[in-house]
């Protein structure tokens, strides 16, 4: 186990020590979970994980114009395939 002290701001919030991002995968933009667990003070945090396409809704912003669906696929494609050369 290791800990890691952090200072809150005056405004409430934190730096996450690089060693909790790089185990988490955080990157900039991701969502964090805090679960509250039991009465001692102890919070589990963890990186959120979209399981369905409504959870998504509005996250992107939006577009000048809708895609069709042929468009978005060669999207997703061109985004994996990038990934796949990344390491991801």
């Amino acid at each position: 186990m290791s800990e890691m002290i952090s200072t809150v701001t005056s405004k409430g919030q934190i730096t996450i020590p690089a060693a909790v991002r790089e185990y988490l995968g955080i990157k900039q933009g991701d969502k964090l979970s805090f679960i509250i667990e039991g009465e001692e003070g102890e919070v589990r945090v963890k990186r959120v994980r979209y399981r369905n396409v409504e959870s998504l809704r509005g996250i992107a912003g939006s577009l000048p114009k809708p895609l069709s669906w042929e468009e978005m696929l060669e999207i997703a494609h061109e985004d994996r395939a990038q990934e796949i050369v990344d390491g991801e």
